[in-house]
């Protein structure tokens, strides 16, 4: 027999169930997909590509674990840019990741 739900607080709690329970499930890595190691010095990212990048993100979505939401990124104008251009190819020029780390 299903339960409908009809009573506000009764859906925002079967929400807030769903939610919890998608958030905190693991995948498994199933190994399928390998990347051929590249050789050579790292690409660093362009000032064009973080603003295409920033302009295809959605509006008014829930902020990620960083915090941070296209609008608040957006308001700051070309420093924000800036600084997530300057964030990445730090990343891409001072961390390594190697064959083991998992996200």
């Amino acid at each position: 027999m299903v339960k409908v739900i009809v009573d506000e607080k009764g859906i925002k709690d079967s929400w807030k169930e769903y939610m919890e329970k998608l958030m905190n499930e693991e995948n498994q890595w199933d190994h399928r997909i390998s990347a051929g190691v590249k050789e050579g010095p790292a690409d660093c990212i362009r000032i064009d590509e973080v603003a295409a990048a920033l302009k295809k993100m959605k509006r008014h979505k829930t902020p990620s674990l960083s915090g941070l939401v296209r609008e608040i990124i957006q308001s700051t104008g070309d420093i924000g840019t800036q600084w997530i251009l300057d964030l990445c190819n730090f990343m891409i020029v001072h961390l390594t990741v190697d064959r083991h780390t998992v996200y």
